[in-house]
C-alpha cells in the first residue's frame, strides 16, 4: 500500500490512490492531516486546471508547497479532486 513520508513522518497512506503522470494521489481521507498546513501558492495545468499546495510541517521542519491538490479539476482530470499528491523530498513507498 503507498504510503507518503517525510521526515520519518507518514503523510498519507492508502489503496486507492490514482496514478497521473507518475505521481500518485492520494485520496483525501488516507492524509493525517496534522501534518498539512495550507499555502497562498497555486499553478495552473492546461489539462488539470489550477492546483493548490499545503506546506508539511513535521518534527520541527517545515517543507513548504511540498503537497498539491486540484480542488476544482478540468473534466479530463475529474478522478483526482480533492486528492494530494507530493514532492520536494517526500518519499512514496509501495
Amino acid at each position: 500500500m503507498p504510503k507518503a513520508i517525510w521526515e520519518g513522518a507518514v503523510l498519507a497512506e492508502s489503496d486507492k490512490c490514482v496514478v497521473v503522470e507518475g505521481n500518485q494521489y492520494f485520496p483525501p481521507a488516507s492524509l493525517q492531516r496534522g501534518y498539512f498546513k495550507p499555502s497562498q501558492k497555486t499553478t495552473v495545468c492546461p489539462w488539470k486546471g489550477v492546483a493548490h499546495y499545503y506546506d508539511l510541517e513535521a518534527n520541527g521542519k517545515t517543507n513548504p508547497a511540498a503537497a498539491w491538490y486540484y480542488p476544482e479539476p478540468k473534466e479530463a482530470a475529474h478522478q483526482i479532486k480533492d486528492h494530494v499528491a507530493f514532492w520536494k523530498g517526500v518519499q512514496i513507498q509501495s
